[in-house]
């Protein structure tokens, strides 16, 4: 069991450098344990199953998917560059956000093209056979190219570079856009692809290589999520979701490419298309994650908000040493800098688990500042802010 406990530098210390801490899972602990789901498959439970067991009072129902996301590819950019992998097929550029526009005329071609921002402007500079140009700026431009619904032609994947990171995508269009942030203007890229296919094919949660049934429990939960987000638009992102963990993992094209195991992931998700977890006829927020410390988590304990589908159930799978050996048990130290951070306090000198949740996950965590200052956090707040692995915690120790 993970008892409360109380951190106290020496006399002799004003302030730690750092906290030590030892806990067990990964994640928030809310919804469908994935590591849960692969056990549970793995003896030979269905993927409905896996489903009701993890998410109370759930139907699956079948229900249309065929609607277009706008999902974040890339955001708060100074930066983004693109380019089409075939010679023969050059992307297209317009001028404005077309939406699922078919009769609109190309603004330019490009082979490749660098995106910029100056003042609220974005600026794209293309290479297009062995010219290069600077085009007139405008807010938003959209990005096309061949073999999609939107352009015929052989079928073009699109290179994306971010950061020194390169993406790549197969579907929909991409649109550039300039969005104003409290440091300045920024550009938000985004992806626009049909939800029940080009989505689902390039969402990477889990290793196509698992069981079946574990794979297509994935495939409804973050069909069921994506819907449940679908609409709720989001200006700072140009976005309906994110396509990092904020939401959901959208890796692209390489997920339904990826040797030997990808067409599985592909198939999974045809096999099992417009199948939904709803409540009451609505798709749920049907949450994930990668571990638990036993016992999974409720909303209401992890984020004080009521989802009445989520619940604490045992989790054998996620404690299975063969199955989860880098979390079944973890350590971690977190230096004081983002300790304080994560309490919005100048340092802190002593950190005080105060209670649990029912699983054993920490429910409220205190941290006092050298000026004797106390506030108070959520485990699951405090663990997110740490990065620290999950909220089944212990303290440890401190570092003078």
């Amino acid at each position: 069991m993970l008892l409360s406990t109380t951190l106290m530098p020496s006399a002799s210390a004003d302030k730690p450098l750092e906290f030590s801490f030892h806990g067990s899972g990964y994640g928030h602990g809310v919804g469908l344990s994935q590591m849960g789901a692969r056990s549970m498959a793995l003896n030979g439970q269905t993927s409905e199953q896996i489903l009701k067991y993890y998410y109370k009072d759930v139907a699956l129902e079948q229900l249309d998917d065929s609607r277009i996301l706008r999902v974040n590819i890339g955001h708060l950019l100074s930066i983004g560059k693109m380019s089409s992998t075939l010679k023969e097929a050059p992307l297209q550029i317009f001028e404005g956000d077309l939406g699922d526009q078919s009769s609109v005329s190309t603004y330019s071609k490009a082979d490749s093209i660098s995106f910029t921002v100056v003042g609220t402007t974005v600026i794209p500079r293309i290479t297009f056979g062995k010219s290069n140009q600077t085009l007139k700026g405008s807010k938003i431009f959209t990005i096309r190219w061949s073999g999609t619904r939107y352009l015929e032609g052989p079928d073009t994947v699109v290179s994306v570079n971010l950061s020194g990171t390169t993406h790549k995508y197969r579907y929909g269009q991409i649109q550039v856009k300039a969005v104003k942030t409290p440091n300045g203007y920024r550009l938000e890229m985004t992806n626009s692809v049909r939800l029940g296919d080009e989505y689902l094919w390039g969402i990477s949660e889990m290793p196509s290589y698992w069981p079946i049934a574990a794979l297509e429990a994935q495939v409804i939960a973050s069909r069921s999520y994506a819907l449940s987000r679908a609409g709720a638009f989001k200006s700072l992102c140009d976005c309906d979701l994110y396509g990092d963990t904020t939401d959901q993992t959208f890796l692209g094209y390489p997920k339904e490419i990826e040797k030997k195991y990808g067409p599985i992931w592909k198939d999974t998700v045809n096999r099992t298309a417009g199948l939904v977890l709803t409540q009451k006829g609505k798709p749920i927020t049907a949450y994930f994650f990668s571990s638990s410390g036993g016992k999974t988590e409720s909303a209401i304990n992890a984020w004080g908000s009521v989802k009445a589908y989520t619940q604490i159930v045992d989790d054998p799978g996620s404690l299975d040493q063969v199955l989860n050996p880098r979390y079944v048990s973890w350590d971690r130290t977190v230096p004081q800098e983002l300790v304080a951070q994560a309490f919005e306090l100048p340092d802190v000198v002593t950190l005080e688990i105060l209670s649990r949740n029912e699983n054993q996950t920490v429910a409220q965590i205190r941290a006092t500042s050298s000026l004797g200052v106390q506030k108070l956090l959520r485990g699951e707040t405090f663990r997110s802010r740490t990065k620290i692995p999950s909220a089944w915690f212990t303290l440890v120790s401190v570092q003078n």
